[in-house]
């Protein structure tokens, strides 16, 4: 599950996403400079190959590491867009492009949000969508929904299969999540049992009841950090901690987790952009990044644990503090947040700001590191036990032994996209 939101203000468009998928389904950033194609160029997406255009527009991209779309991303012309999954009555077909590919071609490929329906939906028309968007179970697939957002304002289009409707935010604040909204085409085509699965309702109506009321990005990452209600995460039976914004895997029927986030600020005069480069943003770092400054991030992931990679390292943080958070947070989001104020305030070089996140990380996983307690419930105990050892996570890596029973209820190189890659399939939870 995901959730895009965004608020247009007079010379000014802020813009948010937080990636939800699979646990252990890494996710990278990764920049692409425009390129001029010779004619008869194609493009391999995620499973067809299509004509490619004569000239593609430099993108920054947040890239589950599997497929060659992308989850958010944004251009040259400060064209940005998030997607989300949604459920409707339409059939799946078996092929097409997925929702991350139409995402990242419409980058490619358009300049503002005019251009960006224009060229998305004309993609939908000629290609379809379909294929497989899950990582454990590829046979997992869903409809999309779009949230494009450029200096000037924002378009919230919506599909149903070959079926699309929008609608344009021209000022205040506006969320999409996994469900669709636009009526009567949210009445006429929603699948409402795994729209009401997703909770989607609930967590869209809490970032946009945020969104109205924010300042500027800072306000939007805390957004993304929201837990709903409570401080911490209050985990359901159901689909985890499904019903707020950062989203903690762990459900018995659907299970999802936050493992990239994106804020935006979009003015005519110019952009400013962070991203996590990690899964659960309540105990990561936002970080300044630039469309025109590619950086060395490392070896992109996979599904292994592999602590030469950015995202892995932070996991370690992660998966450590998420299992008493009311205990553990305190050790390090007072730094974490005033350091982000000041990065949101003035952005200091990227590989700067990435340099000193890894420093970070390190260190506060040092200091949560040997706490044995897990105060979640045990269904979300054993849900990390089993991605802990698909990823080779050892009991020490991941600090998941230890059951204490508990009433509490926590509450510059640039990246260039290589073929989409197998692995092995399992149990799959909504994700988009």
């Amino acid at each position: 599950m995901c959730d895009t939101v965004v608020r247009v203000e007079p010379g000014r468009v802020l813009f948010a996403k937080n990636s939800d998928r699979d646990a252990n389904e890494a996710q990278l950033l990764e920049w692409h400079p425009a390129q001029d194609h010779p004619p008869g160029a194609t493009v391999r997406c995620t499973e067809l190959e299509i004509p490619q255009v004569a000239h593609t527009h430099a993108t920054l991209l947040s890239r589950p590491f599997w497929m060659w779309g992308a989850e958010m991303g944004t251009n040259e012309h400060g064209l940005t867009i998030g997607n989300e999954a949604v459920f409707t009555r339409q059939p799946d077909a078996d092929t097409g492009l997925t929702g991350m590919d139409l995402l990242r071609l419409t980058l490619e490929r358009a300049a503002d949000v005019d251009e960006a329906v224009t060229v998305l939906t004309d993609l939908l028309a000629t290609y379809g969508q379909g294929g497989g968007c899950g990582h454990e179970d590829r046979s997992f697939t869903y409809h999309n929904s779009f949230l494009l957002a450029d200096p000037r304002g924002a378009v919230v289009l919506e599909t149903a299969g070959p079926h699309w409707v929008t609608e344009e935010v021209a000022s205040g604040a506006r969320s999409i999540s996994n469900g669709l909204t636009i009526e009567p085409f949210a009445g006429e085509h929603s699948d409402r049992l795994r729209t009401r699965v997703s909770a989607c309702r609930v967590r869209r109506a809490h970032t946009e009841e945020r969104a109205a009321t924010i300042d500027g990005p800072a306000e939007l990452a805390a957004t993304l950090r929201s837990h709903g209600d409570t401080d911490h995460p209050a985990y359901s039976p159901v689909n985890g901690a499904m019903a707020a914004p950062c989203m903690h895997a762990g459900g018995l029927i659907a299970a999802s987790q936050t493992t990239a986030s994106w804020v935006s600020e979009l003015t005519p005069t110019g952009q400013r952009h962070w991203a996590t480069a990690t899964a659960a943003p309540c105990t990561a770092l936002f970080k300044p990044v630039r469309v025109d400054q590619p950086l060395d991030l490392g070896p992109p992931p996979t599904d292994r644990a592999d602590t030469d990679t950015l995202w892995w390292r932070h996991e370690r943080l992660h998966r450590t503090a998420v299992r008493d958070p009311a205990t553990l947070f305190p050790r390090f989001t007072s730094e974490r947040d005033a350091l982000e104020r000041d990065w949101f305030a003035a952005p200091p070089a990227p590989a700067d700001a990435f340099a000193q996140a890894d420093e970070l990380t390190a260190r506060w996983h040092a200091e949560v590191a040997g706490h044995d307690r897990d105060v979640r419930p045990s269904y979300v105990r054993r849900f990390w036990r089993v991605r802990g050892r698909r990823a080779g996570l050892t009991p020490a890596d991941d600090h998941a032994t230890t059951e204490q029973p508990t009433d509490q209820k926590p509450a510059p190189t640039i990246r260039r996209s290589a073929d989409p890659t197998t692995d092995p399939g399992g149990r799959r939870g909504p994700a988009g």
